[in-house]
C-alpha cells in the first residue's frame, strides 16, 4: 500500500476504484472465523466453498447473491427449551458469511451433506476481445473533440439543409 492508503495509485490503473472498495469490504468480513470453511479449486474454471454447519438443517440456511457478493446466512431455531447442558461445545449461533465474487463468477449450485454446506462456483472462460480504435487527425490545443460523424450521416445532413436563394432547386 502507498502512503495515501490506496492500492491503485499508479496513473496506469484507470477505473479500479471499485476493486479497492471490494478489497476493503472483504477485509472487514474476513475477521470472523465462524463457521469454518474451505475454498477448493476443482479445475481452472470451478471452485467449491464448503462451510462446516454442524447442527444446521436446510431450513436454517439461506444463500443469496447480492450484486458481486455471495452471502450465506444461518439461523438455528432455539431448541434449548427444557434442556440442561453440562457442557456446550457445539456452537448454535447465527452467522453471516460473505464472499466477494469476481465479475462473471456464476453460482452453479449448493447442497448440504453430513453437516457440510457445499457451494459450487463456475467462472466461464473469458473471451479474448480486441478492439481497434481509429485515429483521427486532430488540431493542436489538446481540447477534447467529438469524433466526426460517419460519411453517410454527413451526406444526409447536407441533403436536409435549407435551400438558399443561390441554390433554388437544392444541391446536386
Amino acid at each position: 500500500m502507498s502512503s495515501s492508503g490506496r492500492l491503485f495509485t499508479s496513473p496506469m490503473f484507470l477505473g479500479f476504484d471499485h476493486l479497492e472498495q471490494m478489497l476493503e469490504r472483504a477485509s472487514k468480513t474476513a475477521s470472523d472465523g465462524y463457521p469454518p470453511y474451505n475454498i477448493e479449486q476443482l479445475s481452472r474454471t470451478a471452485l467449491r466453498i464448503t462451510l462446516a454447519v454442524a447442527g444446521f438443517v436446510m431450513d436454517d440456511l439461506q444463500i443469496t447473491q447480492e450484486d458481486n457478493q455471495l452471502v450465506i446466512r444461518g439461523r438455528q431455531a432455539d431448541d434449548t427449551q427444557g434442556r440442561v447442558f453440562l457442557h456446550r461445545g457445539i456452537a448454535a449461533r447465527q452467522f453471516h458469511k460473505a464472499f466477494v465474487l469476481a465479475e462473471g463468477i456464476e453460482i452453479a449450485g449448493a447442497w448440504l451433506d453430513n453437516g457440510l454446506l457445499h457451494i459450487d462456483l463456475h467462472r466461464p472462460e473469458p473471451e479474448v476481445r480486441v478492439k481497434h480504435i481509429a485515429i483521427q487527425q486532430g488540431s493542436s490545443g489538446g481540447a477534447m473533440r467529438s469524433p466526426a460523424p460517419p460519411a453517410r450521416d454527413v451526406e444526409l445532413a447536407r441533403d436536409l439543409s435549407p435551400v438558399t436563394e443561390d441554390e433554388p432547386f437544392g444541391r446536386e
